[in-house]
């Protein structure tokens, strides 16, 4: 078969809709993972041990099934028990939750990372707990999770195709709609791989910068 230049062309608007989905459905769900996470580390820190056992299996059960079978849960159990959830907030919960769990693993390693030390200095500053996650913690603990958040940011974006198994309009399901009505296969999903793997080659030179730049802190 024969690349159709003319046919890029033509197909090409709808394409872009789709990676317009990819991109909204990969950053809501970053930002929904990114609370999940913290939710999910500073719960399993708890010093109630019903609580902190709770969240973590949870946190373990998610982690060990699919993405896809917990997508379909969503979108197709759910409405069973009358919770009806439109394809994008499905996908965006969906995607949220499952790298929630291991978001947490890595604000968990950041916390644990930070000395002891900076722990019993700002108790002894007379500070609340309040001021000192805000003021000591957090900001020794965030940077040098950058690198593994990134990772997952991209891993994310990646995984968006699977959002077709439950009608939402992304980059995959609009080659595949494209593909299946004019019978050609070669350019639309030629294009997807060619968008994802430009779009993922600009996160990483973002989020590499983004290391650089706030990555290392002073101890």
């Amino acid at each position: 078969m024969d690349w159709d230049w003319d046919f890029v062309w033509q197909i090409m608007p709808t394409l872009i809709e789709g990676v317009k989905i990819t991109i909204l459905a990969t950053l809501l769900g970053s930002v929904l993972a990114a609370i999940v996470g913290l939710g999910i580390a500073l719960a399993r820190r708890s010093p109630n041990k019903v609580l902190s056992s709770t969240v973590g299996w949870a946190a373990e059960f998610i982690r060990g099934t699919p993405l896809l079978v917990q997508l379909y849960f969503i979108f197709y159990v759910l409405p069973d028990i009358g919770i009806l959830l439109p394809p994008l907030v499905a996908g965006v919960i969906g995607l949220g939750l499952h790298y929630g769990t291991y978001t947490a693993e890595v604000y968990r390693a950041g916390i644990d990372n930070v000395p002891r030390g900076q722990w019993e200095a700002a108790k002894a500053c007379n500070l609340s707990a309040s001021q000192t996650w805000t003021h000591i913690i957090i900001p020794q603990a965030i940077p040098p999770m950058i690198p593994a958040l990134a990772n997952y940011f991209i891993a994310m974006f990646k995984e968006t195709p699977l959002l077709s198994a439950i009608t939402v309009l992304e980059l995959m399901n609009q080659a595949k709609s494209v593909a299946n009505t004019y019978y050609r296969y070669l350019e639309p999903i030629t294009l997807v791989g060619a968008f994802f793997l430009v779009i993922s080659l600009c996160s990483v030179v973002l989020l590499r910068w983004l290391e650089r730049r706030y990555g290392k802190i002073e101890r």
